[in-house]
């Protein structure tokens, strides 16, 4: 995870599971911190499909390649930053009690000590945010924590702190006023919230 936890040495991973960690971590990426214009150009050249994840992704592309980066970081700063604060607080505490850094967040702090995974003293984002959310799975699909990665351990982490309210975040974004490039964004996290949900719903 790039700037929330210290990690370990990456296990060998499929193919599949990294084209998971890697969404999971273009997520977390384009959640924390405005796009760069490198990110921008990056984005542009995505290819999809007719899924709902491939038009999203379509659909990001399209959008990266009209987007500079002085608009996106207005646009980050309308939708999360805010003058006190954004349109949307991407905090799974605000999701399921309606305020911040209650219950949910002390839970996955639990959560976070028993795997091993620390949060680096210069991140400043309660643990809950949805950016670090999504890093942390990352990192735990291709095995950078010292934690189980296995299938069932991902399933345990996402059921307990992403499938309540993940899909609700990301279809606010989607929706949201200030979103404009961060409208596919919202598709994006949304429709792969989906496809996690379904697959882990069969183990």
């Amino acid at each position: 995870m790039s700037n929330t936890a210290e990690i370990q040495c990456p296990r060998s991973v499929s193919e599949e599971d990294r084209a998971r960690a890697q969404i999971y971590q273009l997520l977390g990426v384009l959640l924390a911190d405005p796009p760069s214009g490198e990110l921008l150009q990056g984005l542009a050249s995505l290819q999809g499909d007719e899924t709902p994840l491939g038009l999203a992704c379509k659909n990001l592309a399209a959008l990266a390649e009209r987007t500079n980066p002085c608009d996106a970081e207005r646009e980050f700063n309308n939708l999360f930053v805010g003058l006190g604060r954004g349109e949307l607080l991407p905090y799974a505490s605000y999701y399921l009690t309606g305020f911040l850094n209650e219950k949910p967040l002390a839970e996955l702090r639990t959560d976070l000590r028993s795997r091993g995974i620390k949060a680096r003293s210069e991140v400043k984002e309660p643990e809950d945010h949805i950016g670090t959310l999504c890093e942390i799975m990352a990192g735990i699909i291709t095995g950078e924590f010292p934690c189980d990665s296995g299938l069932q351990s991902q399933k345990v982490f996402f059921d307990a702190h992403l499938a309540k309210w993940a899909a609700l975040f990301f279809t606010d974004l989607e929706e949201a006023q200030s979103a404009v490039f961060y409208a596919p964004v919202g598709s994006l996290g949304r429709a792969f919230m989906a496809v996690e949900a379904d697959a882990f719903a069969i183990q």
